[in-house]
């Protein structure tokens, strides 16, 4: 399927260096039988056009297979006398091919369909604002990042890589950028779209055999938002078509914007040499957003849905509901529903009461505000926070002894050191006996499942994190 993919797009790219006349009588089947990294092996027909193709075009399939892989150094022909066999899925037909290529080229001159795709993103919510996007200490680096490229896209930060865990608002902050750039910028073309999206889009070019139109209408952006990348893992001819218009727009100094759930060297799943163009520009993250934040972000879409919610509602909620900002809405959502079926004003133990139903921790707000806190420095602070709270040696959190009186200390420890000091899963890795970054990320996940089920353990790990401030 790989080699089919290439070579289909090998011959749209030659179909656009060569005279018609020139391609209908010299390229009749081809197929690829051997592919590395520098080189391409050809099937043909027959020896007349092995002959011909080494002499008249072998710059120009030389120059196409380049356009696919820069990395192609070499080409080669030989002949395959079984080359017609209908049941052959991987041969292209050139003729055939021609003949479609140049209908699908003439109904895009028709319907100009790409630019019209390209100027009018409906996927993007327009409420979307950097002035309503909340800053906090989790978001500062971001929101700074994203204001810059609105002043000047394609000059500060480019690429721009934004990483973060899921539900922490950055779908928020990509599309107040693309609002922010088309209301400073009307001339510029500014696409926002998701890797999904992306991988459809890809896939309907293949079909059509249109790969060559899609570079071009990616060519004519200025401004390229790309949100929750993760979903091309394992998607490799998708990632090698994003690599093809990576190059083209950096080249031509367009702003690239990307978001991803990890660092860039921990996205193991993605092509080394895609993974090497997201580390060139700046790379930010966003993470749980600290009480404060909590509170701000609650109170200002409950301001933009015109409800009014008690202080020591909203302050408890912010205290209680510490994962993400989809759970602040989700919260808010029941009490605005609840409050226009019933009439009833959101009073504090009822939203206690309720908060515990949904499995909510139901810390009281004073109980962890007026805690003593503690100023976090470096890894070794929140270690011996950790291990003061279990009541256990801090050598013990660091060996890998996998006791579980040892092993949640040491797993809390590896959670609060990437969600409060923004570590990334290498940096902690080093710090644990050189475990290797994936046992981390494990730990980490494992932690945030059993804190969901286990109410005791959620209100440990809340008691520890609302008594530390960086």
């Amino acid at each position: 399927m790989q080699k089919s993919f290439i070579l289909q797009n090998i011959v749209s790219n030659i179909i656009e260096k060569i005279k018609k006349q020139d391609f209908l009588v010299y390229f009749r089947k081809l197929s690829i039988i051997e592919l590395s990294d520098t080189k391409i092996t050809f099937w043909v027909v027959s020896g007349f056009m092995k002959d011909n193709l080494e002499a008249k075009f072998h710059k120009e399939i030389l120059e196409a297979s380049k356009a696919e892989n820069q990395n192609i150094e070499e080409i080669e022909f030989k002949i395959d006398l079984n080359i017609d066999n209908p049941s052959n899925k991987d041969v292209i037909d050139c003729a055939s091919f021609y003949k479609d290529f140049n209908k699908s080229k003439k109904s895009a001159k028709v319907t100009n369909s790409w630019n019209l795709e390209l100027k009018t993103t409906k996927t993007v919510n327009k409420r979307y604002t950097l002035a309503n996007f909340v800053v906090g200490s989790d978001s500062q680096l971001a929101y700074s990042a994203c204001e810059a490229v609105c002043r000047n896209p394609g000059k500060s930060y480019n690429p721009l890589y934004i990483y973060w865990d899921v539900w922490l608002g950055k779908t928020h902050l990509l599309q107040a950028t693309w609002n922010e750039i088309i209301k400073k910028f009307k001339e510029k073309n500014v696409v926002y779209t998701t890797a999904d999206k992306f991988i459809t889009e890809y896939v309907t070019a293949v079909k059509k055999r249109s790969i060559e139109r899609l570079r071009e209408k990616y060519k004519e952006v200025d401004v390229l938002i790309i949100d929750d990348v993760q979903f091309l893992s394992k998607k490799e001819q998708t990632q090698n078509e994003l690599y093809n218009i990576f190059n083209i727009l950096y080249e031509q100094n367009k702003q690239i914007v990307i978001s991803w759930d990890r660092a860039p060297k921990e996205l193991e799943e993605l092509e080394p040499r895609l993974r090497s163009r997201f580390e060139w520009g700046i790379t930010v993250d966003i993470w749980r957003p600290d009480f404060e934040t909590r509170l701000a972000i609650l109170q200002e879409k409950a301001r933009e849905r015109e409800f009014m919610i008690p202080q020591d509602v909203a302050e408890y909620i912010a205290a209680n509901v510490t994962e993400n900002v989809r759970e602040l809405e989700w919260v808010l959502n029941q009490m605005v529903a609840e409050y226009e079926l019933s009439g009833q004003t959101p009073a504090l133990a009822k939203i206690a009461e309720k908060l515990k139903k949904l499995s909510f921790t139901t810390d009281m707000l004073g109980q962890t505000k007026n805690s003593q806190k503690t100023m976090i420095k470096s890894y070794e602070d929140i270690i011996k926070k950790v291990s003061d709270h279990f009541w256990i040696e801090t050598e013990w959190i660091l060996w890998q002894n996998r006791k579980k009186e040892f092993m949640i200390p040491r797993q809390v420890s590896m959670y609060l050191l990437k969600t409060k000091m923004n570590y990334t899963y290498e940096r902690i890795w080093n710090i644990f006996s050189g475990r290797n970054h994936a046992a981390v990320l494990y730990s980490c996940k494992q932690l945030e499942k059993m804190i969901k089920k286990d109410q005791t353990l959620l209100h440990e790990v809340n008691t520890i994190r609302d008594s530390i401030w960086i």
